[in-house]
């Protein structure tokens, strides 16, 4: 059942990323970097749920690593209860990685499901002007009892 139910879900989750952004709308990206992500632990309020995230970028060898803290918000269906996870993104953007690129909001579809050990799916696209993508499904790590489903809204700063 848990392998049908996350496979249910990065299949919607992947489904709604390719409705909202065709391939070819999408300008060429490059990869600067890979950002991780530590979530704190979350509750499912039914209609919604928003975790605190505290990230790390770090780009090709010798750039500097940048961190970001912020938070992850989901709107849809999500009932349970989960402790803390970590997501890892690649991130793709169309112009060379400059400091403070991965500030602002990213949105997309964003499902996962927990029982026991879990696994989630993100798709999110945003940052300066919409020109950073986070690799279209990130791999989300956590414990608890917790199904989802929604659009995910990923807001970053950086810190200072």
């Amino acid at each position: 059942m848990f392998r049908t139910a996350f496979a249910a879900a990065v299949i919607a989750a992947t489904t709604l990323a390719m409705i909202a952004n065709p391939a070819d709308a999408q300008p060429r990206r490059i990869q600067v970097g890979t950002l991780t992500c530590s979530l704190s632990a979350g509750v499912g309020l039914i209609v919604g749920s928003q975790r605190n995230v505290n990230c790390l970028l770090k780009g090709q060898p010798g750039e500097p690593e940048e961190a970001y803290i912020g938070t992850m918000t989901r709107v849809g269906l999500d009932i349970g209860v989960t402790t803390g996870g970590a997501i890892i993104w690649a991130v793709f953007s169309d112009t060379n990685r400059y400091a403070g690129m991965l500030a602002g909001t990213y949105t997309g579809a964003s499902a996962e499901v927990s029982v026991a050990a879990g696994l989630g799916a993100n798709v999110l696209v945003g940052g300066s002007n919409r020109t950073v993508a986070l690799q279209p499904l990130s791999v989300q790590g956590q414990i608890g009892l917790d199904i989802a489903a929604g659009i995910g809204q990923l807001e970053l700063h950086p810190v200072r």
